[in-house]
């Protein structure tokens, strides 16, 4: 399937939603979980915004209806992303602070590129091979801090976000290529409810005890709120609009700069530790990105090599194959 011609000015503001918004999620879900059973706090959150993502489409007179084949994509893609994807992040939360976790996930761009490898058979390029050694190496930085190693609960954590990364960049090469409603907003809140259903069945059997939202204290209804409208209806449906219109692995970028956010607004809020080995760590991701991502950086590479070409126009990431 083609990607599809979109205004320049509705990607930019797309790529601030993933960029920014989804950022600050981070900061929302920690403060949430910190009160709520993490299945009961995501399934909530999805549900709701799946219900209001329909109201509204009534109201613009969106058609509903979707095929078979769409109904079950969008269910596969609910789970990937938002079941798995998502829900685990949240209850590992409990035990990993905002921006090691969102820091953490930067690592989405290098499995994308691995996984693209492995199941479509497309060749890594030179530029991109830097950028995965670099990415190991920001990982390894993160995860061989003393205080990740010593505290309890964090390893399981930050291997359970791991497993996360997987399951969302295998989630971003699916969507790009399934039959989805046509429609971004409807195709958003089909995977929405479908999400948060199969996370509500995970609350239960997990046993979680539920609460009513007038039981919650005022941060946590607060980050509710943003996380359902923000986070999920404004986000999401950008996030899955991109997926259609640009190749996946530029999307998965935004992992790149979510970290930053995260740790500087849980720094600024919940007073978590930024430590210089966690600067560096973000350094080197970032630099990982621009090595996979960024036509200068061919240029400059290219003078060492005078062996890698590309086309004039083209961007980096689209010559990986």
């Amino acid at each position: 399937m083609g990607k599809l011609k979109s205004p320049a000015f509705l990607i930019i503001l797309a790529f601030f939603a993933i960029y920014v918004i989804w950022g600050s999620t981070y900061l929302l879900n920690k403060i949430a979980v910190t009160e709520l059973p993490p299945f009961m706090l995501a399934s909530i959150r999805f549900i709701t915004a799946g219900i209001l993502i329909f109201i509204i489409a009534k109201f613009m007179k969106i058609k509903l209806s979707v095929t078979r084949k769409q109904f079950i994509n969008s269910t596969i893609a609910g789970f990937l992303f938002l079941s798995f994807g998502n829900g685990v992040v949240v209850w590992a939360l409990k035990y990993v602070d905002s921006g090691f976790a969102a820091l953490e996930t930067a690592a989405q761009p290098l499995v994308v590129l691995l996984l693209m490898r492995v199941l479509e058979g497309k060749k890594i390029k030179a530029m991109s091979v830097i950028g995965i050694v670099l990415g190991m190496a920001g990982m390894f930085l993160l995860v061989s801090q003393k205080q990740v190693i010593n505290q309890e609960g964090t390893i399981l954590g930050m291997s359970m976000i791991f497993v996360c990364i997987i399951s969302w960049g295998y989630g971003s090469l699916f969507v790009a290529k399934a039959d989805l409603p046509p429609n971004f907003f409807v195709n958003t809140g089909y995977q929405m409810i479908t999400g948060g259903i199969t996370l509500l069945v995970a609350s239960l059997l997990f046993r979680e005890q539920w609460t009513y939202p007038t039981q919650w204290s005022q941060p946590v209804q607060l980050s509710m709120i943003l996380l359902i409208v923000f986070g999920s209806i404004v986000a999401f449906t950008s996030f899955n609009y991109l997926l259609r219109v640009v190749s996946p692995e530029k999307v998965a970028t935004s992992s790149y700069v979510n970290p930053i956010i995260a740790m500087v607004v849980g720094w600024y809020f919940l007073n978590e530790q930024i430590t210089f080995q966690s600067i560096m760590s973000a350094l080197v991701l970032l630099t990982g990105v621009y090595f996979i991502n960024t036509k200068k950086s061919l240029i400059i590479f290219s003078r060492f090599t005078k062996r890698i070409k590309y086309k004039k126009g083209e961007v980096i990431i689209k010559n990986i194959e």
